[in-house]
């Protein structure tokens, strides 16, 4: 701890290059902190926990929420958690109570080489019967599934024999394009639950299985996407925007502000699109929903969206630890600050008007739980196996 006060003094007596006089009455401040713990702290104290754990975090929390520090085993976690792929089957599953049907097998994973087919039931895992369990109970049981060699029996439409089927994980897409149908003739549905890297081909490939510009609108549901790769967001834009449109603007300190636009050469659909978003959409979904709406190219409907329109950059740090830091805004072509308000923080945006988020053309608020409404949500869940 000494070596450490001894360099943070060595840094205050040379100055910083900006605002250098409060820099170094902060730094001999807290040297004298640190100084005064050692010496009188009731236990002895961790050095590098003070640090890493409290002096570091501390600092990061007052500028935003989403800034935040990383020891080397939770930098190696969020770079696993970066990638698209992780252990599963590859097949979309609807869990019902007692029930898993499978809707969709992804070509090439252990699903679709097994012979597994949209319709079949899933009735037991590893002798587990299904009948009995609960939705949560089910969904529990598949989660765990994922990272281990499974023995299904599988009942398929108009075959009363049971199939026994034997699965082996491997790393497989997590597909972000969830459902793609159409709703009726000529109007499509895409639930689209985050942005990963291969999202904007996913959904250019969705719609044209579709029928393509032949269609006459489609629904874009982003309600309860979190955001992701925001290169997957501006793919996904160019898809309904002209060429040489203002997808968004980013602005900060040090990047300064940058324009991005659809590039040249690309030919957008042209049919109308209706967004759906809720709190819980945000980042990368805010930016497709207020580009598309600043632009009048689709209708906005259902709640006020989150508001997280941070530019997060990732940084590696020494000793195999890392840093998230908020490096800049995100802006509608309009200018609107996607970022909502943050009480109490040191870092704050510039908006350019409203409170942050999008906000809807068409408000429209779940309805209230019911008994009715809870069992036919239970019937819809949808999730990867």
């Amino acid at each position: 701890m000494l070596a450490f006060a001894a360099f943070l003094m060595l840094f205050a007596q040379e100055g910083t290059p900006a605002g250098s006089e409060s820099m170094d009455k902060a730094i001999k401040s807290f040297i004298d902190v640190f100084a005064a713990v050692e010496e009188n702290a009731a236990d002895p104290v961790n050095s590098a926990h003070a640090v890493l754990e409290g002096a570091i975090p501390g600092m990061l929390k007052r500028l935003d929420p989403f800034s935040v520090f990383f020891d080397p085993a939770q930098f190696e976690q969020l770079k696993e958690l970066e990638k698209s792929t992780r252990k599963g089957f590859g097949s979309v599953v609807s869990i019902l109570p007692g029930r898993v049907v499978v809707l969709q097998t992804l070509p090439g994973t252990p699903s679709a080489r097994s012979g597994m087919n949209p319709g079949d039931e899933i009735v037991a895992l590893n002798g587990i019967p299904l009948a009995r369990l609960d939705t949560e109970q089910l969904l529990q049981l598949l989660t765990q599934a994922r990272n281990q060699q499974v023995r299904l029996d599988v009942r398929r439409p108009g075959n009363a024999r049971l199939l026994p089927l034997i699965l082996t994980p491997e790393d497989v897409d997590a597909p972000s394009v969830e459902r793609a149908f159409l709703m009726r003739p000529g109007i499509a549905y895409l639930r689209v639950g985050s942005f990963d890297v291969p999202t904007g081909k996913a959904i250019r490939e969705a719609i044209e299985s579709l029928g393509g510009h032949k269609l006459n609108g489609l629904v874009l549901d982003l309600r309860n996407n979190p955001g992701g790769v925001m290169g997957a967001a501006l793919e996904t834009a160019s898809l309904f925007l002209k060429p040489g449109q203002v997808i968004m603007s980013v602005r900060g300190r040090s990047v300064g502000t940058d324009e991005v636009k659809v590039p040249d050469g690309t030919t957008p659909y042209s049919f109308p699109v209706a967004i759906l978003v809720n709190g819980k959409s945000a980042s990368a979904s805010e930016i497709v929903a207020g580009a598309l709406q600043d632009h009048k190219r689709a209708t906005v409907v259902g709640e006020q969206s989150f508001g997280k329109g941070l530019v997060q950059s990732v940084m590696p740090l020494s000793h195999g630890s890392g840093m998230a830091l908020t490096t800049a805004f995100y802006y509608t072509p309009s200018g609107k600050s996607i970022q909502r308000s943050l009480p109490g923080q040191l870092a704050q945006t510039t908006t350019g008007g409203g409170t942050g988020g999008v906000t809807p053309d068409q408000l429209a608020y779940p309805e209230e739980m019911n008994r009715l409404r809870a069992v036919l949500d239970a019937t819809g869940s949808v999730t990867t196996f």
